[in-house]
């Protein structure tokens, strides 16, 4: 194997690792938490990933109200989806 080859192969494993960390709070102040101890605290909230299809202006207001609201965008939807599905009953 070539020299070049290693460093290819070294560099996609770098780039592998990068995309899995997660990307920290502003100026490291939030705990960063991999994706199993994040699946295990979902889960023990009872949560579990429900993937839907938005347009993407709908998508854009809806990070915008979370945003502006300092909340996540899980919290958002939760709350949006309890609040529609009450008025609906």
């Amino acid at each position: 194997m070539k020299k070049t080859d290693l460093y290819k192969s070294l560099s996609s494993k770098v780039e592998s690792r990068m995309k899995q960390v997660g990307t920290p709070d502003r100026f490291a102040q939030g705990v960063v938490l991999d994706r199993k101890e994040q699946r295990k605290l979902d889960q023990a909230k009872g949560l579990i990933p429900f993937a839907v299809k938005l347009d993407a202006q709908l998508a854009e207001e809806l990070r915008k109200l979370a945003e502006s609201r300092q909340t996540g965008l899980n919290e958002l939807v939760e709350e949006l989806l309890r609040k529609g599905m009450a008025s609906a009953a």
